[in-house]
């Protein structure tokens, strides 16, 4: 089976079976049963038994998404391969912010803890119990945590993941995430780290794949589009939450990170009409 490129964050759990996944751009992986893998882009990929055949495709941008079990290839006997996917919806973070601080693919495999979360999630998902979809969906959250615990990220391409499981970097990066408003230099989180401010700023590039400022400016962008978004802010509120105490500096930094201006981005979605109080 090919996939078209999705865009949004999915995950696949291999229930039963093996197959071989080449994700674009990724060397092909085997999958067996208990496997866990996340896409936080999901770019196009192929499933497949590992043998030469000219798939079929689904363009999941177009084609409804399943909600019952649908059977690819041979309709009897046996499946080669049994799996349970699924897609994320961020409400007030970025997938696109989230996509660029993780690796293409998270593949995790024989962790105990995320193994019994998949068992609970594909038990819930084969019955129709009462409660079902509240289960699913609290499970589903549990899932993206625990896959994100489990990936070993001293060995993950730079990113998020491999800044966290720097000891010397995961403080100042949570100060960061925690307080985007504060005026942080690269010197306060260099002294978080204990670390002189050049060999943070080494250091930290080299996890995160950019420099410390490059990294807070986009996480503050990424809130600020949020609240837009979702009007739960006005731009002068926007502003002031991201920590700009001039509109006008935060709308040029807004501009040209976006491409637009703040208040016609807040434009493009009705939700935000009654936030743009100035």
């Amino acid at each position: 089976m090919r996939y078209a490129t999705f865009g949004e964050p999915s995950f696949c759990i291999v229930q039963q079976g093996r197959c071989v996944l080449a994700v674009d751009g990724e060397e092909p992986i085997t999958l067996q049963a208990g496997d866990f893998v996340l896409l936080p882009a999901t770019p196009g990929f192929l499933l497949s038994d590992g043998q030469t055949q000219l798939p079929a495709h689904i363009d999941p941008t177009r084609d409804p998404l399943p909600d019952r079990d649908v059977r690819h290839g041979r309709q009897d006997g046996p499946p080669d391969v049994r799996l349970l996917g699924g897609w994320f919806c961020f409400e007030s973070h970025e997938p696109a912010l989230l996509a660029s601080l993780l690796p293409t693919l998270v593949h995790v495999r024989g962790v105990p803890r995320l193994s019994n979360v998949v068992t609970l999630l594909s038990d819930e998902a084969d019955h129709d119990w009462p409660g079902r979809a509240v289960v699913l969906s609290r499970l589903v959250d549990l899932l993206l945590v625990e896959s994100l615990r489990a990936t070993p990220g001293a060995s993950a391409p730079p990113g998020l993941l491999r800044g966290l499981a720097d000891a010397r970097l995961a403080p100042s990066l949570r100060e960061l995430h925690a307080r985007p408003a504060h005026a942080w230099t690269v010197e306060q989180l260099a002294q978080r780290a204990a670390l002189s401010r050049s060999a943070y700023f080494e250091r930290f590039s080299r996890a995160l794949g950019v420099a410390p400022m490059t990294y807070l400016l986009a996480w503050r962008m990424a809130l600020a589009r949020a609240l837009l978004r979702e009007g739960h802010a006005s731009v002068a509120e926007a502003a002031e939450h991201v920590g700009y105490r001039s509109v006008s500096t935060f709308s040029m930094a807004f501009h040209r990170h976006t491409g637009l201006p703040p208040r016609r981005y807040a434009r493009q979605y009705p939700a935000t009409a009654r936030a743009e109080r100035g």
